[in-house]
């Protein structure tokens, strides 16, 4: 799995969450767009960064201010049982019979399951998705019985 942390901790600095939350007041106004940068130093080497690398940048930079640690992970990659456990909040016996039910696509190598990154995050968009629809739907129910909400 390909991931990349800030320290064996994961958590910044002080005074990096600082330097982040300055680095993300400045990138984010340049997140709409593809933004050229020039590299100080004797070389002074320009490189382009495409806006989507920018708007990742400035999420990532956001969430080191907030002083949480930060992990890339490519939406290809397969994960564990416990690790998709971990990324939907929820216990691994809940993800297995999610699993072995058919909600989340998944693979056995051996008796392990994997898990595609991509797939768990689809599931948790429909899940997202079906949980605003029944908010709705109990909203409009209450306002129909003149609950007062």
């Amino acid at each position: 799995m390909s991931t990349a942390t800030l320290h064996e901790s994961g958590a910044p600095t002080k005074a990096e969450a600082k330097l982040a939350s300055e680095s993300s007041c400045r990138l984010a106004r340049y997140a709409r767009r593809d933004l050229k940068l020039q590299i100080a130093g004797k070389t002074g080497e320009a490189i382009t960064l495409p806006a989507a690398a920018v708007r990742l940048l400035v999420r990532a930079l956001a969430e080191m201010a907030a002083g949480h640690a930060v992990t890339l992970t490519p939406t290809r990659t397969e994960l564990t049982s416990q690790q998709a456990a971990e990324v939907l909040g929820v216990s691994r016996p809940f993800l297995v019979k999610s699993l072995d039910g058919g909600k989340i696509p998944s693979r056995k190598v051996g008796t392990h399951r994997r898990v595609r990154f991509s797939d768990l995050l689809a599931y948790r968009q429909q899940t997202d998705q079906r949980r605003l629809q029944t908010l709705e739907e109990l909203t409009a129910q209450a306002q129909q019985l003149k609950m007062g909400y």
